[in-house]
């Protein structure tokens, strides 16, 4: 029997087992601040890799980066009613600027420094780019205007978990002014796409991209995109949103322009991010029960290498060796990239480093012994095959030679491996529903990961859809998405009876 490296395993208890790789991983840790989370360097390498690789497609896109105030006064929420409305309990609100003593041995916010404003501590910067984009546009040939920033925002959430929902989160907007709705439009899609083709090519993760229903909107948005995960039990992760906000914070933050024939308009606005929460659903799709399963073109590094160092004289040629095999694995190219290989010199016994790198997921992971170094050979662990059948450690000796050739081949395998797997998993996943009856058996309670169900919908509004929504939250269920790859629409909707008009994803989520 296999004996894994971590105390729980994703079937005894999956959300024991979630919070245990990101402890034995060394991804993220308790800051004292309930909700707020220090990332570990292993953890803020993989969220570095994740905003570099997105970074260089945003600006591809024409995007330039830039940063805006951390604060944002309580009145520019105000001109916008939907979108305060959104946020307003998750709101975090600073009031004063000065502490005193309180003569009991604390502080005190001092009474006499009270700010003339209440700040906001930016959940999300829509109001506080909007304002600056009625400064920057008053002509057609201002536009369009495209932006993104990376940055931190703060949402007081009730009920948190690392990476998937914390009070503090970091991530990258993008906010962006056009003349026309059509042009906005095109801009939403645009970068949904990027999002979906990030998600799929760079962290190997399978979504579902789609419009979210007119519940599921961001507040003030006019349309709503979303890409949608599937997580090992099969729950629903919203990896990343794109709205079409239409001229409603146009409107509230008086964007206008100047057309080409002299009348003024208003700007048509967009906004998308993503954030570490993508972090949460690489560990939740990827990971096994020995922890972490880094894909290699997010790995901080892709191959360590761990010397099986005895503090003997012999230790000088066996690490000589491993930085000749470094240098070497640096030369090459993979994924587009350099190599990024580790020479792990930390005293300890290799095992227990072996097995700690196993945890945090590096791709591959080399031993290298005094053997290894006599008969010019490396140890080879790949940490997506990391058992054989016998249920032994899968360490392979192979010629250093040859696997410096083959090092690319791998980790691209690597890659490859992963997403089909995830890929796999995703559609086997779904499976369609005939009616609200089979919906109920489908989700019926104590069945396991039951997946999504397809089903067609009549997409109702107003009273008709607070109806729906009630029904699924009694079974703690959600609309995802509406696919933006449709099957036939052949039928009635489950929910209303009414002739369908669309396909959408049900399922409970994070």
């Amino acid at each position: 029997m296999i004996k894994h490296a971590l105390p729980v395993t994703r079937e005894a208890d999956f959300s024991a087992w979630y919070q245990s790789v990101i402890a034995e991983a060394d991804l993220a840790e308790e800051s004292g601040v309930r909700g707020c989370m220090v990332i570990r360097p292993w953890g803020y390498g993989i969220w570095e890799r994740i905003q570099r690789l997105l970074d260089d497609r945003i600006k591809a896109t024409g995007h330039e980066n830039c940063y805006f105030p951390l604060f944002i006064p309580l009145s520019y929420f105000e001109k916008e009613a939907d979108h305060v409305e959104g946020f307003a309990k998750e709101m975090a609100v600073v009031t004063h600027h000065r502490l005193v003593s309180d003569g009991k041995g604390g502080l005190m916010p001092d009474p006499t420094a009270k700010l003339e404003e209440p700040l906001v501590v930016r959940p999300t910067s829509e109001t506080v780019i909007g304002a600056a984009f009625a400064r920057w546009v008053q002509s057609w040939r201002d536009l369009p205007v495209l932006i993104n920033q990376w940055a931190n925002v703060v949402r007081w959430e009730m009920r948190t978990r690392m990476f998937l929902r914390t009070s503090e989160f970091l991530w990258q907007e993008g906010h962006t002014a056009h003349a026309t709705a059509e042009e906005a439009r095109e801009e939403t899609l645009k970068m949904l796409e990027v999002y979906r083709s990030f998600a799929e090519d760079c962290l190997a993760l399978p979504v579902v991209a789609g419009e979210k229903p007119e519940n599921e909107r961001f507040p003030g948005a006019v349309s709503t995109y979303s890409i949608e995960a599937m997580m090992q039990d099969g729950k629903a992760l919203q990896a990343g949103t794109s709205h079409f906000l239409g001229t409603n914070f146009a409107q509230a933050q008086d964007i206008k322009f100047q057309n080409s024939e002299g009348v003024f308009e208003l700007a048509n606005t967009t906004s998308w991010g993503v954030s570490t929460r993508m972090i949460g659903g690489v560990i939740m799709v990827h990971g096994d029960d020995d922890g972490l399963r880094v894909p290699p073109r997010i790995a901080p590094w892709q191959v360590v290498i761990v010397p099986m160092l005895r503090e003997s004289p012999e230790d000088a040629a066996l690490i000589e060796y491993c930085k000749a095999l470094q240098a070497e694995l640096a030369q090459q190219s993979a994924l587009g990239e350099p190599v990024r290989a580790l020479l792990d010199l930390k005293f300890g016994k290799a095992a227990t480093k072996r097995w700690g790198w196993v945890k945090k997921g590096a791709p591959v992971i080399i031993e290298v012994g005094g053997r290894d170094v006599a008969g010019g050979n490396v140890s080879v662990v790949r940490r997506d095959e990391l058992y054989r059948e016998d249920g032994k450690l899968n360490s392979v000796v192979i010629s250093r030679a040859d696997y410096v050739n083959e090092v690319s081949a791998m980790l691209e395998n690597i890659q490859g491996g992963l997403h089909s797997e995830a890929r796999a998993r995703l559609e086997a996943s779904i499976v369609p529903g005939a009616d609200f009856a089979a919906l109920e058996t489908h989700f019926a309670e104590g069945v396991k990961n039951p997946g999504w169900l397809e089903v067609q919908w009549s997409k109702p509004t107003g009273a008709a859809l607070d109806g729906v929504v009630e029904r699924l939250k009694k079974l703690k269920l959600t609309i995802r998405n509406a696919p933006m790859a449709q099957g036939a629409i052949d039928g009635t909707c489950v929910f209303t009876g009414e002739p369908a008009v669309e396909r959408v994803l049900i399922g409970r989520s994070y």
